[in-house]
C-alpha cells in the first residue's frame, strides 16, 4: 500500500525551529492539500542520501531505519482515515475561533461521526510506582479517537486505529541530545495506525529517549519509560465515550458554526446559542 503520510522532515529547517508545533501542524495540512492524497512516496522519512550527518551513528541510525520501516506499513484504512483527520483540521481552522483550538479531538469526533465512521473519545488512565520508594503511585491520564474500520476484503474483520493529533509532543525532552531531536522530528505530528504499529514504536522510541537523558547525565523519571507511556493509548483501564454522549453543545463556536448547527439538529440536541 502506498502511503499518504506527508514528509514530515523534508519542512525547511529555518522554519523547524522557529514554528511552534500548530504552525507545523498547519503546514503539514497546506502541504498535504497541495500535494493531493496521490502521493506514492513509501514513507514520511527520507532516503539516505539526505540523512543528517548526526544520523550516521551506527546506533542511532539503526533505531532511525527501524522507525522508517514500521512507518513504512499503512495499509489502506489509515490512510483514508489520515487524510480524513487532515481535512477535518483543515476545515477546523477556517471555522472555528483559536479559542475553540483545545476542542480539536472533539472536532475530529464530530466529523468522523457525520462521515459515518464508527468513532469515540478514548479516555485512559493508569498508575506507575516509584522506583523508590514503591509505595507512591505516579499517576497519569491521557485522551486521544479511535476508529473501528472494516476490512474491504473480510467484512467480518475489525481494525481499531488510534488517532492522535498531538503524537509527536508526547515524546519530546527539554534536552534532547542531537540525536534524539532528529529522531522526534522524523516523528508524525499526526499519528494513525493501529495497536500493534504502537507496540513496535514505543519501546523503540523510548529506547532512544533513555539514552538521550543519559548522555545529558540525567536521571530517566517514571514518565519517560515504556510502560508509562504504553498506557498513554494501551492502557486497559480505557473508557471510550461515543458523540451522543457528549454535551455538544459545549463546542458550538459562539458565532455559529453551519456544520455543528446542522449537526446538532440532525441530533435533536439543544444547542444554547
Amino acid at each position: 500500500m502506498c502511503s499518504v503520510y506527508i514528509v514530515l522532515s523534508l519542512i525547511k529547517q529555518e522554519n523547524k525551529m522557529s514554528m511552534s508545533e500548530d504552525e507545523k501542524l498547519s503546514q503539514m495540512i497546506k502541504d498535504y492539500m497541495e500535494l493531493g492524497s496521490t502521493i506514492t512516496d513509501s514513507c514520511f522519512l527520507p532516503p539516505p542520501s539526505q540523512l543528517p550527518l548526526q544520523l550516521h551513528h551506527h546506533h542511532h541510525h539503526s533505531i532511525y531505519f527501524s522507525l522508517q520501516e514500521i512507518m513504512e506499513e499503512t495499509p489502506e484504512a489509515e490512510a483514508e482515515v489520515y487524510g480524513k483527520i487532515l481535512l477535518y483540521l483543515k476545515d477546523m481552522e477556517y471555522s472555528m475561533d483559536k479559542a475553540m483550538s483545545k476542542l480539536k479531538k472533539h472536532w475530529i469526533l464530530l466529523r468522523l461521526e457525520m462521515d459515518n465512521y464508527e468513532a469515540h473519545l478514548c479516555k485512559t488512565s493508569w498508575s506507575t510506582p516509584f522506583p523508590t520508594p514503591s509505595v507512591f503511585q505516579f499517576k497519569g491520564d491521557y485522551e486521544y479517537v479511535d476508529v473501528m474500520m472494516r476490512e474491504k476484503m473480510n467484512g467480518c474483520k475489525e481494525d481499531r486505529l488510534i488517532v492522535d493529533i498531538d503524537f509527536r509532543t508526547q515524546f519530546e525532552l527539554a534536552r534532547p541530545t542531537p540525536d534524539y531531536q532528529e529522531l522526534t522530528n522524523a516523528l508524525p505530528l499526526v499519528f494513525v495506525g493501529t495497536e500493534e504499529k504502537l507496540e513496535k514504536l514505543i519501546p523503540l522510541i523510548c529506547s532512544a529517549a533513555k539514552q538521550s537523558l543519559r548522555e545529558r547525565g540525567l536521571h530517566i523519571p517514571p514518565w519517560r519509560k515504556a510502560s508509562y507511556m504504553h498506557s498513554k493509548w494501551l492502557s486497559p483501564n480505557c473508557k471510550r465515550v461515543s458523540i451522543s454522549e457528549l454535551n455538544l453543545s459545549t463546542y458550538v463556536p459562539k458565532i455559529g458554526n453551519a456544520c455543528f448547527l446542522d449537526f446538532l439538529q440532525f441530533q435533536q440536541l439543544p444547542t444554547y446559542i
